[in-house]
């Protein structure tokens, strides 16, 4: 698979990254992506990322 290493804005950091992943619409940086993985639910930060989690929308698949 490819890699486009054009620089997108992280929804969580909201910083300019080159690296991360994508969940529809939404960019996760690498940086991001590894801290909420490693986050415990019960750590104050979950419930930032859960909040801007929420910024992800499914796009509409018109047939």
């Amino acid at each position: 698979m490819e890699q486009l290493n054009s620089i997108k804005r992280c929804g969580i950091c909201e910083e300019e990254k080159r690296e991360g992943i994508h969940l529809y619409n939404f960019f996760i940086c690498s940086e991001c992506e590894h801290n909420m993985i490693h986050t415990e639910p019960r750590e104050e930060k979950y419930n930032y990322y859960l909040q801007k989690l929420k910024n992800i929308s499914q796009p509409t698949l018109f047939s």
